[in-house]
């Protein structure tokens, strides 16, 4: 199902020509669905390579970043994190940039497939403490680096706002929308972040997190990847249960404003997933509805 208005149709005939077109050495190799996000679509090719397509001409942008800086921030980093190896060009059949990747072994986070979650929280919170320790190298939010979730929360209101009024009318009857508007407003309320800029990963929400043998193992997609002010970065851990959340937090001592300020960067993406993909990607809606579940809960043990 297409979840954007300008989504390009994508099938395995599509990818095969591609790949005969721009990397004919693998156009043999077996080629098989591995799942699609709210941005990308991906394809498993052969054992060990996987190929990566935007679902909108824009979304092209954000492999683009990735074939540039992942191999320059890997070195740098002690976790596995994808490996561009062709990066693809536009066509006449498919008009944005695409990538192939080598394939990372690992299942997604859940509950089937991490031991310990407490262990897992540290293990997140080491990824991301090293991830933002890691040398800017010049990058600026000016390169094709900037994100909403890199800033503060206040250009964000409105449009927060007018979810968090879509969500009243969806999921209202099951979760507090006025106790996730008070917790918005108390984050709002806060003086804005401060401090250095920082890589951040934009999206290490549990689908990005690759488990092997019941450890946090590596991280993946790298499309939001940015530079700015890391608060942003810590609203995922409210897709987590919640002794990962508190390993995490503990781990990298955040004071109560910056955990206040995550967790309005969390409703803002829940709420915001909930009134955009109502209709389209009930998987993802799930996800979102569950994270805001997860915040009305942590707040009413508070």
């Amino acid at each position: 199902m297409a979840l954007h208005e300008d989504e390009i149709p994508v099938d395995e005939a599509l990818v095969r020509s591609l790949l005969e077109a721009q990397c004919p050495e693998w156009a043999g190799l077996p080629l098989s669905p591995a799942g699609a996000g709210t941005d990308n679509t991906m394809y498993r090719l052969g054992d060990d390579l996987l190929v990566r397509l935007p679902r909108t001409p824009g979304s092209g942008r954000s492999l683009l970043k990735e074939q540039e800086w992942l191999p320059r921030l890997a070195p740098l980093l002690s976790f596995p994190v994808p490996e561009p190896v062709h990066a693809g060009t536009p066509t006449g059949a498919f008009p944005a940039a695409w990538s192939v990747h080598r394939w990372i072994d690992g299942d997604e986070a859940g509950p089937d497939t991490v031991r310990d979650w407490a262990a897992f929280g540290s293990d997140l919170a080491a990824v991301v403490a090293e991830l933002h320790g890691t040398d800017l190298m010049g990058a600026t939010r000016a390169d094709g680096l900037s994100w909403y979730r890199g800033g503060g929360l206040e250009p964000c209101d409105r449009w927060v706002g007018g979810c968090l009024d879509d969500c009243r009318a969806l999921v209202g009857s099951e979760i507090d929308v006025d106790a996730l508007e008070r917790s918005w407003r108390a984050a709002l309320a806060l003086p804005g972040p401060s401090g250095p800029h920082v890589w951040l990963h934009g999206d290490l929400r549990p689908a990005n997190l690759l488990v092997r043998e019941g450890r946090l193992h590596a991280v993946i997609d790298f499309g939001g990847l940015s530079v700015g002010l890391p608060d942003a970065e810590h609203a995922a851990v409210w897709d987590l249960p919640p002794q990962a959340r508190r390993a995490y937090r503990d781990a990298l001592d955040l004071d109560e404003a910056t955990w206040t300020r995550a967790r309005a960067w969390a409703i803002a993406v829940g709420v915001g997933g909930i009134s955009y993909y109502r209709h389209t990607f009930p998987a993802f809606v799930a996800e979102c509805r569950a994270r805001l579940r997860s915040i009305v809960a942590d707040d009413a043990a508070r």
